[in-house]
């Protein structure tokens, strides 16, 4: 790793690899931009359940990158609650590598990765910018990683909601009748 700002926690380390894949055999030249777009603070992030969106700013563009986190497994969920104790509960890399010690590890897994600007790559340097950025975040408080994949709604409510139950993302423009979707209420 280049770069030691991001991911010293085990909890951020997650997020870095999803940059810094293990799997790349050459060095991706966009890491750099990504790192320093992470670090001026041209990356806005907000969370809504287990769907990360960012607003990342690159020069006079600004693309919106959308992630959606699958949620922890019910293994992880209960090996981290067992583990957790007191009123204010510590997140450490000690309990971290107890829980992946056990078999659950609590690393996050991702669903979907979408972003809007038009880079025909796989992986374009607002993606990248986003992960750095969710490191550094998670560094700070390891329980936005514990949050963006449900723990707290999974152990607070015994588990996720049922699919027929989870709101859809998308609508389709050719689905709303404009009359209808226009018409103000008498």
């Amino acid at each position: 790793m280049a770069d030691h700002d991001y991911g010293y926690t085990t909890w951020g380390k997650d997020w870095v690899r999803f940059a810094e894949s293990l799997r790349q055999t050459r060095p991706d030249p966009q890491l750099p931009s990504a790192r320093r777009m992470a670090r001026d603070g041209k990356v806005q992030i907000t969370f809504d359940d287990r769907t990360v969106r960012a607003v990342v700013q690159r020069g006079r563009g600004t693309s919106v990158v959308t992630i959606e986190v699958a949620p922890m497994s019910a293994e992880a969920t209960a090996e981290i609650s067992r583990r957790l104790s007191g009123i204010q509960p510590l997140l450490t890399d000690d309990l971290y590598r107890a829980v992946a010690d056990a078999g659950h590890p609590p690393a996050p897994v991702l669903d979907s990765v979408d972003c809007s600007c038009p880079a025909g790559t796989p992986r374009c340097v607002h993606e990248l910018a986003v992960y750095y950025d969710m490191a550094r975040r998670i560094d700070d408080d390891p329980r936005i990683a514990l949050d963006v994949q449900g723990f707290f709604h999974a152990s607070a409510g015994g588990g996720q909601a049922p699919a027929e139950a989870t709101a859809q993302r998308w609508i389709a423009l050719n689905s709303l009748d404009p009359a209808a979707y226009f018409t103000a209420a008498e």
